[in-house]
C-alpha cells in the first residue's frame, strides 16, 4: 500500500472517530432533566380528581369528559362489594357510553362526597400513580386507584379502579 493512499486512510479513519465522540458528546449534553415539583403536580392533580367528581355527581358530561384521556386503551373498573357487582369499561368510546347511558338514567345529582385534600402519588415523567380513599354519601369508603397523564399542561384520567365497601356495621 503507498504512503499516500495510507494516509487517505488515515484521515477518513481519524475524521470518522473525532465524528462519532462529537455526536456521543452532543447527545449526552443535549438531554435536559427539568426539575419536578412534586407539590405542585399533586395540587393539579388533586384539582383534576376533584373537578372530576364534581362533574360526574353533578351529571355534567361535558366537564367530566374534560377531565378524561380519550384514547382506545383507557380502563374504568367498579368492583363493589356490597352489591357483589363488578364493572368493567375499555377504551374512551365504552367509558364514555357507560357514563353518558348512567346520567340519563340517573339524572338527578347526587350529594358530593367530601372533596379529596390527601392522595398519594408516584409520578412517572408525563404520568402518574394515584391512590386514595373516599367516603361517598350513598356507597360507603371507597378506594380509588387513577393512572394520570399529563396531556398538553393537563393531567387527565387515563385508568380508573374503584373498590366499594360500603358503610361499616357494628356486629354485637
Amino acid at each position: 500500500m503507498s504512503n499516500k493512499l495510507l494516509s487517505i486512510f488515515s484521515v477518513i479513519f481519524f475524521l470518522i472517530v473525532t465524528s462519532c465522540k462529537e455526536n456521543e458528546t452532543t447527545k449526552t449534553d443535549d438531554v435536559v432533566h427539568p426539575e419536578i415539583d412534586i407539590e405542585n403536580e399533586k395540587k393539579a392533580i388533586l384539582e383534576t380528581l376533584n373537578n372530576e367528581t364534581k362533574a360526574a355527581f353533578q351529571r355534567n358530561y361535558k366537564e367530566w369528559k374534560d377531565k378524561w384521556v380519550h384514547d382506545p386503551n383507557i380502563t374504568k373498573t367498579y368492583i363493589d362489594f356490597v352489591d357483589n357487582t363488578f364493572s368493567e369499561s375499555v377504551g374512551w368510546n365504552e367509558i364514555s357510553q357507560f357514563v353518558k347511558t348512567f346520567i340519563e338514567e340517573h339524572p338527578e345529582p347526587e350529594p358530593l362526597p367530601k372533596l379529596l385534600d390527601k392522595i398519594d402519588v408516584r409520578l412517572y415523567g408525563k404520568g402518574a400513580w394515584v391512590t386514595y380513599e373516599q367516603q361517598d354519601s350513598l356507597r360507603g369508603l371507597k378506594r380509588e386507584t387513577r393512572l394520570m397523564e399529563k396531556v398538553d399542561g393537563k393531567w387527565k384520567i387515563a385508568g380508573m379502579q374503584t373498590t366499594i365497601y360500603g358503610f361499616k356495621t357494628d356486629k354485637k
